[in-house]
């Protein structure tokens, strides 16, 4: 049975105004995202890939064309709650404790308190927090602090997980680790995870697709399918298949600068 995209972009342009005259972010970008896809979003520092998961998310209103999320409009999307999302920084409340934070936004929707502890214990147990609900942000390591943003996004169970390049600040072994985690929350849960990363490695190791995006005006360069096994231990990294999907990845990153 044919199933239409998770989400859909036809022709999106985005041109911000500014005191210093428009910028011209988006260029005509289209893109079909299917159920289940773990899709990275790669391209040098200013070429879009966070402002078009902002559009995807409703917080910027493209210029022109169209973005479809889950049929509908971002904004009826996000009204019906049909995504979670990962900021840069873990962006937790320093009075609430990691079980409060990780229950705010089920607060916000109504859940009975029941269901509240039942989805903070679910979430924890999966991000591999569980016994840390009653610290405090401050007594968490970085990578910790982001695994609570993560089950803080997961709590609500949306089918949509938006992540703005949650890992970029943390050091390589801690940010290995926490690759390996997303991967395996990514198979138990089918979630389709919309990722932005400036890492080629990270972007290859845990995508399906990979989404090359070219310096401003972001433009989509090239869309990459990954044939790599669902199962991916970090050693696939040295592997010939590995290592193919990434000279693709670096020499679509080449090209778009040659638009400049």
């Amino acid at each position: 049975m044919f199933q239409p995209p998770v989400i859909h972009v036809t022709d999106l342009n985005l041109t911000f105004k500014t005191n210093d005259g428009p910028v011209n972010a988006l260029s005509n970008v289209n893109l079909s995202i299917e159920k289940g896809d773990f899709v990275s979003f790669i391209g040098p520092s200013g070429c879009g890939k966070t402002t078009l998961l902002r559009v995807l998310a409703d917080l910027d209103q493209p210029t022109s064309g169209s973005v479809l999320v889950n049929g509908v409009t971002p904004e009826q999307a996000r009204m019906s709650r049909a995504y979670g999302y990962v900021f840069q920084a873990a962006g937790l409340y320093p009075w609430r404790t990691i079980g409060a934070n990780i229950k705010l936004p089920l607060e916000i929707m109504g859940y009975s308190k029941d269901e509240q502890k039942t989805r903070v214990a679910k979430v924890l147990n999966l991000v591999e927090l569980s016994g840390f609900e009653n610290k405090f942000p401050w007594q968490l390591s970085g990578g910790m602090q982001q695994r609570a943003s993560i089950a803080r996004a997961l709590a609500f169970d949306a089918d949509i997980l938006l992540m703005d390049e949650p890992f970029g600040a943390l050091d390589e072994i801690v940010r290995d680790r926490l690759n390996e985690q997303l991967l395996e929350i990514w198979k138990s849960n089918s979630k389709t995870i919309c990722f932005v990363t400036h890492s080629i490695p990270e972007a290859v190791y845990l995508s399906t697709k990979i989404v090359v995006m070219s310096p401003r005006p972001g433009r989509i360069i090239d869309v990459i399918s990954s044939d790599l096994p669902a199962d991916r231990p970090l050693e696939i990294r040295d592997s010939k298949e590995f290592i193919a999907v990434s000279k693709r990845v670096r020499e679509g990153l080449r090209a778009g600068h040659s638009y400049e």
